[in-house]
């Protein structure tokens, strides 16, 4: 696959993700999404994102949002969309084993339709699905080591995720499951595991590169050995020494991020070009950049972000011809 011939976006999590003082990285964490206030600052985001030179951003509706309005705040901001992201509660997490056919359990898959519904309303035919990420969960403590695995519990996973495909599949998306540290879903035999127990033309497989390889799997690996079903992408950079860290001193999550785990394409450690050089030569699929915590300030992140791909899209061009 070159470089060239993909589609780029980038998610607004720079902005999302951040410390309460941002000169204390033992601060609050915030995530600006959950803050009723956001919706008033979410323009001024994305316009930030387009200045940065970026044309795309992933689809995230505010709940504080109607998509009509969320519609206009995009083309005010001369932004596309790339596929949004949907969560998977589990029901034993939450207390619940609800019958399948009973009112409950149906409701259960409401915040699916919603995003089923968001999809076909902008026109997105695929959605990046995954396992909730519950910061009470043990994983949350303990990332990247599939801490505690329950095959009870993977397979009762299995089977809710397999009701969301339905949902979904219904409503005309196709969904791709997402790997994501610190979730039910975070290492090979897990997301394998999910894949091989729903078909092909129901699921694809929309891996996030950074979260394989935090959980030690190599991403080319991956993306070759389910190329067929490889539909969109998460893109981020990580200091693998930090990655390390988590898994053999059992550094938390959110010590780890705090510790800047993520970084900007380029500024990490991994083989960013080299993997989407992987990808099989037919992918059509988005490529969303993320930077989970920025090392820098959001604006500049965007930017130093945007020059990057600029730079590594016109290398590989030139090494192309």
């Amino acid at each position: 696959m070159q470089m060239k011939d993909l589609r780029f976006a980038l998610n607004a999590i720079q902005w999302i993700n951040v410390k309460a003082d941002p000169n204390d990285p033992d601060s609050e964490s915030l995530w600006r999404f959950a803050d009723p206030s956001f919706v008033a600052e979410y323009p001024g985001v994305l316009e930030q994102i387009r200045a940065a030179g970026f044309d795309a951003t992933m689809m995230e509706v505010l709940a504080t949002q109607t998509l009509q309005s969320f519609a206009g705040m995009i083309e005010r901001a001369g932004l596309k969309l790339a596929p949004g992201y949907v969560q998977v509660p589990l029901m034993s997490d939450h207390g619940d084993r609800f019958e399948k056919g009973s009112f409950e359990r149906a409701h259960w898959f409401d915040g699916v339709r919603r995003r089923a519904e968001e999809s076909n309303y902008f026109g997105l035919k695929t959605v990046f699905l995954a396992a909730e990420v519950n910061y009470l969960a043990s994983r949350w403590e303990n990332p990247a080591i599939g801490y505690e695995f329950s095959q009870d519990r993977l397979d009762e996973l299995t089977q809710l995720i397999d009701e969301a495909v339905d949902v979904l599949n219904a409503e005309g998306v196709r969904p791709g499951l997402h790997n994501h540290v610190g979730t039910w879903i975070e290492t090979e035999y897990e997301y394998e595991h999910v894949l091989n127990s729903i078909g092909a033309d129901r699921l694809g497989a929309s891996f996030d590169i950074g979260h394989l390889e935090w959980a030690g799997i190599s991403a080319k690996d991956a993306i070759a050995k389910w190329a067929d079903r490889v539909q969109d992408l998460h893109l981020k950079d990580l200091d693998l020494d930090i990655a390390r860290r988590t898994r053999e001193e059992g550094l938390s999550y959110t010590r780890a991020t705090d510790l800047g785990l993520y970084l900007e394409p380029g500024l990490g450690d991994l083989d960013l070009v080299g993997t989407l050089e992987a990808l099989p030569d037919d992918f059509g699929g988005w490529v969303i950049i993320e930077v989970d915590r920025a090392s820098m300030d959001p604006v500049a992140s965007a930017q130093h972000t945007a020059r990057w791909l600029a730079e590594v899209t016109a290398d590989v061009s030139r090494r192309s011809r």
